[in-house]
């Protein structure tokens, strides 16, 4: 990994203020959290899971280097299920979730808030070009297992449910496809693709920052987002 950008990226605050935001303290400690809440929750969570496979292909075919391409299909591979369909990870999310008393339809049929379409779109867009596009996958990468982690909290403080298959499969994952991002943003790079690198992981956190300013002001008033 490219040193240069590494020191830019991991000391950008808005990443801090992602893995530390508030929502995650409410799924934690909140006494009012119920399971209608956490459904909401996963009902947005869906729709960038979903995408995500898609903007990975999509980046595949746009970066620059075979070793750029190589890198991210190495991620693409374990998220649709590293050649078996049971394991990819949006089929593990559904199967989880609905094992422990959520509605598929709560899952994987909600319609998607502003801030989670604002998001996605983003996604779509940023996999079109090589240097936002990795932007966007490795601060999605380097902030996941905090995200899911707080998903899967929230989970299990409404069910009471320990064994939850996709946040333990994120857990062992999640490792290696930092590393796979960090691969990807190789040694050569210029000052300008650096700083498009990182505006787009800035960008990418603060549509995630948004994502959960819109789910955790709902909680706090203890009604449905909007």
């Amino acid at each position: 990994m490219n040193a240069a950008i590494r020191d830019v990226l991991m000391k950008d605050s808005r990443r801090a203020e992602l893995v530390n935001h508030r929502f995650f303290s409410r799924v934690r400690t909140s006494r009012d959290l119920d399971k209608e809440q956490v459904a909401r929750f996963l009902g947005q969570w869906w729709h960038p899971l979903h995408y995500f496979p898609t903007f990975l292909s999509r980046l595949v075919s746009n970066v620059r280097d075979l070793e750029m391409k190589t890198a991210v299909s190495k991620i693409l591979w374990e998220e649709l299920g590293e050649g078996k369909v049971e394991r990819a990870h949006e089929r593990i999310y559904v199967s989880t979730m609905t094992s422990v008393g959520f509605p598929v339809e709560a899952i994987s049929g909600a319609a998607a808030l502003p801030t989670t379409e604002r998001l996605v779109a983003r996604y779509a867009d940023a996999s079109g070009d090589c240097w936002s596009g990795l932007g966007f996958l490795y601060g999605t990468e380097v902030a996941d297992l905090a995200m899911v982690s707080g998903i899967g909290v929230s989970v299990r403080r409404v069910t009471g449910e320990k064994h939850l298959p996709w946040v333990t499969i994120h857990a062992h994952q999640e490792p290696g496809h930092i590393e796979s991002a960090q691969d990807a943003l190789v040694a050569e790079l210029s000052e300008l693709e650096i700083r498009k690198i990182h505006e787009g992981a800035r960008e990418m956190w603060t549509l995630w920052i948004a994502f959960f300013d819109t789910l955790d002001d709902a909680a706090a008033a203890g009604l449905a987002p909007s």
